[in-house]
């Protein structure tokens, strides 16, 4: 047994020395005797694979009219598997000194610029500063003056040499960039972006004479229209560093372009598109001998809105107007209550800049019109003048009124009391409480009333907005019930929208100190109370629709580039329910007849009594700092509800201004009324 053993081993061992010979052999063969004929070999099929970028896919409105689509653009790139050993220096001055003889401009984004005194940082280099010392870079975290760096870089880049100091500064700003970049093989550098046909015929004609040079086509974004939905549509702009940590998983380089907000950066993954990649082969030489497009490009799906194009027009022309008629009501006020020496000279409306209004179909939930004023336009996002007015201006026009700003809502939240307090059974349709102008229950929480009512039930409460009467009615339901029925209807929760919004505040559940007496103030829509105004037009579109909310949306549908086959079907006849009130239909009829009332006899009846369909309202008024909000939520028609509308006016101090901008977007979806039509209206002058 022991000599088996031993001849196994010495079999084993020997198999191993022989396979191991072997080995060393072939190794020896292929890199020494045989080394140059694999050199040439590898020479001849040196091989790069080149991405090569997708068309973004486009945004249209419900209608399939346009908002945010492709026009053709060109571009200056660099291409590395072009690229002799050496030449990239001398490629960048070239191209340098024949786009400026064009007058157009090349990227430069090195933060350090060449005055008559030197070299001097731009006011925002940090983050670059931070860049160039960290490990990736130079590594060296003493680089803090502009001399310095420029020398630790025309090292690197080997630019020492370079004639002029401009020259020199000029091309390490493109290295820099380059570097920044991922320049590669596979990725070209973008020199000049959009550039004109002029400066495309110039630098086409000069190509031959420029090693690496190309002009490509790209697609250019062109929005339609900047002003007509700017908070919602969102821009596409440069990847950042923070975008690629994100993204860079997903196929996108430095150099790509992606939403940045809005639709064009919530639905970044279906307009994206997919990238295609393209095999190059160089011989012995480096010349090009055959190049193969192994993964094709697909272009970006098409998103179309529910936003109705002409509604939005509207929306966006009344708002302003009405926002600016209630300012200048507020002047003539103050200036009339100076003249007679009144009390209150402020807060009359004077300070009333900024409002927000939304439509829902009733049928699904859908975002029909949604306005903010300010307005901006945001075809101009990245004028720097432009832009530096929206960043700096006072009222924050970037800021979405529709979506992101929360306001008391005042007595439009009454008949969310009024449904929780019946459902509750802790009052009846026939309950009755006497008004008396001054609700004192807690003596340091007095509510005052606009008027003295004298004893009256729920449908006379609601027209005539009575606070005392909401007040005892709150008190006895409890801050708890009232939240928990606000929920439900979308108030101080998500609508879900597909772009940002602010969820709101409800009084009690997310107050931070909390007294009984504040609870008579939470139930006519003060205290902590704030919703935005796309929450209370889904508040009373639940209202209109018995109770159940449906999901609030902007998209429609999803197809494809040739909008040939839909990827996704937002359909109007399924909606997704999001919640269910729990409101008996008679508890719901109760409230909406007291809203008809609004209209018919109580604070809307001046306004939109005689309007041709019948609607149902509440109107609110909201004490804040400055001048009163004022809010309106309608939905029409009464009998069978089609559309839902909430305008809030900030610091508007009157509702007629808020009622006014609902008016208008009625008759928009009603009489489907242009912008020039409604003008001539009476309310539109």
């Amino acid at each position: 047994m022991k000599d088996n053993s031993k001849a196994r081993i010495i079999i084993c061992l020997v198999l191993a020395f022989l396979i191991f010979t072997l080995f060393v052999a072939r190794l020896f063969s292929w890199q020494i005797i045989q080394s140059d004929e694999y050199k040439k070999l590898s020479a001849q099929a040196a091989s790069y694979e080149e991405n090569f970028e997708a068309t973004r896919g486009e945004i249209l409105d419900v209608n399939g009219k346009p908002l945010s689509v492709n026009k053709t653009a060109y571009n200056i790139v660099i291409n590395k598997i072009y690229l002799k050993d050496g030449e990239t220096n001398s490629v960048i001055l070239s191209l340098i000194k024949l786009i400026n003889v064009c007058d157009a401009k090349w990227i430069d984004a090195l933060p350090i610029k060449l005055t008559d005194s030197g070299y001097e940082f731009d006011t925002d280099y940090e983050s670059d500063l931070e860049y160039i010392q960290s490990q990736s870079m130079l590594n060296d975290e003493n680089l803090t003056s502009p001399d310095t760096v420029i020398e630790k870089l025309a090292e690197r880049y080997d630019a020492k040499n370079i004639e002029t100091e401009a020259e020199k500064r000029d091309v390490i700003s493109v290295r820099y960039n380059m570097e920044k970049k991922g320049f590669s093989y596979s990725i070209s550098y973008v020199f000049a972006s959009k550039i004109d046909e002029k400066t495309v015929a110039i630098i086409s004609e000069r190509t031959q004479e420029i090693p690496a040079v190309e002009i490509r086509t790209t697609n250019e974004r062109e929005i339609k229209n900047g002003t007509l939905i700017p908070h919602i549509l969102g821009v596409v702009g440069a990847m950042s560093e923070e975008d690629y940590e994100t993204h860079k998983d997903e196929g996108y380089s430095l150099d790509d372009e992606i939403g940045k907000f809005g639709i064009e950066e919530a639905f970044e993954s279906e307009l994206k598109g997919k990238a295609g990649t393209k095999l190059i082969t160089k011989d012995e030489n480096g010349n090009i001998v055959n190049e193969t497009n192994t993964v094709e490009a697909k272009p970006g799906n098409t998103v179309y809105l529910t936003i109705d194009s002409n509604i939005q027009e509207v929306a966006n022309y009344s708002l302003e107007r009405n926002v600016k008629l209630a300012r200048e009501e507020g002047e003539r006020e103050v200036k009339a209550a100076k003249a007679n020496n009144k009390k209150q000279t402020d807060k009359l409306g004077e300070d009333c800049y900024c409002g927000g209004a939304v439509m829902l179909s009733l049928k699904d939930f859908s975002v029909m019109a949604a306005a903010s004023c300010p307005n901006y336009d945001i075809s101009k996002y990245y004028d720097p003048d432009y832009s530096e007015y929206l960043f700096t201006d006072e009222h924050a026009p970037m800021y979405s009124r529709a979506f992101l700003g929360a306001f008391a809502p005042g007595s439009s939240f009454k008949p969310c009391v009024a449904l929780a307090a019946l459902q509750e059974g802790i009052i009846t349709e026939n309950t009755e409480i006497t008004c008396t102008q001054h609700y004192d229950y807690y003596k340091n929480y007095v509510v005052n009333c606009m008027g003295n009512h004298g004893t009256i039930a729920l449908r006379k409460a609601i027209e005539r907005s009575c606070n005392y009467y909401f007040a005892e009615v709150g008190r006895r339901t409890g801050i708890n019930t009232m939240y928990l029925y606000a929920e439900k209807f979308g108030l101080g929760v998500k609508t879900g929208l597909e772009v940002d919004e602010n969820v709101g505040v409800l009084a009690g559940r997310d107050s931070t100190t909390w007294y009984e007496g504040n609870t008579v103030q939470a139930a006519i829509g003060q205290s902590d109370n704030t919703f935005t105004t796309v929450q209370l037009a889904t508040y009373v579109a639940t209202i209109a629709n018995n109770g159940i909310r449906y999901k609030t949306h902007l998209v429609r549908k999803i197809t494809d580039y040739e909008r040939e086959n839909t990827i996704l079907y937002n359909d109007p006849e399924k909606p997704v329910v999001m919640a269910d009130a729990e409101i008996s239909k008679d508890n719901l009829q109760i409230v909406k007849e007291g809203m008809r009332q609004v209209v018919t006899a109580g604070t809307a009846e001046a306004t939109a009594g005689k309007y041709p369909i019948k609607l149902a309202a509440k109107t609110g008024t909201a004490e804040n700092a400055g001048s009163d909000h004022v809010t309106v939520i309608c939905f029409g028609p009464y009998e069978d509800p089609e559309v839902a509308v909430a305008v809030v006016v900030e610091h508007g101090s009157i509702s007629k201004f808020a009622i006014n901008t609902a008016l208008d977007m009625l008759d928009a979806y009603f009489y489907s009324k242009t912008v020039d039509e409604v003008k001539k209206s009476p309310r539109g002058g």
